[in-house]
């Protein structure tokens, strides 16, 4: 006889969608024209509780695609040299296949059905990784298409902060501006803010199911 078991509560928190934070370092604006140069994907863990935690975290540099524009402001800014010899930079299909596989992982383990991309503006990180797919080729895209979770409107409703350093740190949390703008470090700290928003909500969450 087969044993019967429940659906894991993350399965259900969020519709079936399985948030997982996604940060990209460009070499500029436009996900057409403009290089996919870093980027980092969060996972999401939820404890026995039912609260949301930081899980670990895959980062990758990415080689431009062949005619790719890099706008030299955006390189003063990120500090990236997407020429250096010992840059481990993989192409765009290859760092794409590997996150694919560690957000598919994720969604087995807690029987969810697709990812939701979380990111601060994730419009911008949603655009540059569905153009990076369109162009590479890449298979079996876990993240749902246009359907994102935006850190940058959750910091405005909860603490009226919609830049990302900002917002952190009004929640009491950590940030190294030295440490800023790099696809993981971003990543990260957006995946701290998105858990303690939503940890916050829990108790409004849980009056809706009717358990308080």
């Amino acid at each position: 006889m087969n044993e019967i078991t429940s659906p894991h509560p993350f399965s259900q928190r969020f519709r079936g969608f399985l948030p997982v934070v996604v940060d990209v370092e460009t070499g500029g604006f436009n996900p057409q024209t403009d290089a996919l140069l870093e980027i980092a994907g969060v996972m999401i863990e939820m404890d026995e509780a039912g609260r949301l935690n930081r899980g670990p975290t895959h980062a990758f540099h990415v080689q431009p695609f062949e005619g790719a524009n890099i706008e030299p402001a955006a390189l003063a800014v990120t500090g990236i040299d997407p020429h250096h010899p010992l840059r481990p930079a993989l192409p765009e299909r290859e760092a794409l296949r590997r996150l694919f596989r560690e957000v598919r992982t994720g969604l087995d383990k807690y029987g969810c059905n697709r990812a939701v991309l979380v990111g601060h503006n994730s419009f911008f990180d949603l655009n540059f990784v569905n153009a990076a797919v369109a162009r590479s080729g890449a298979k079996r895209n876990p993240f749902h298409p246009f359907s994102s979770f935006d850190t940058a409107t959750l910091g405005g409703v909860a603490v009226g902060q919609t830049v990302l350093a900002r917002a952190v740190e009004a929640l009491g949390l950590s940030w190294d501006t030295s440490a800023a703008h790099s696809a993981s470090y971003d990543a990260e700290k957006t995946a701290d803010l998105f858990c303690e928003i939503v940890n916050r909500f829990q108790g409004i969450y849980q009056a809706s199911l009717g358990l308080k």
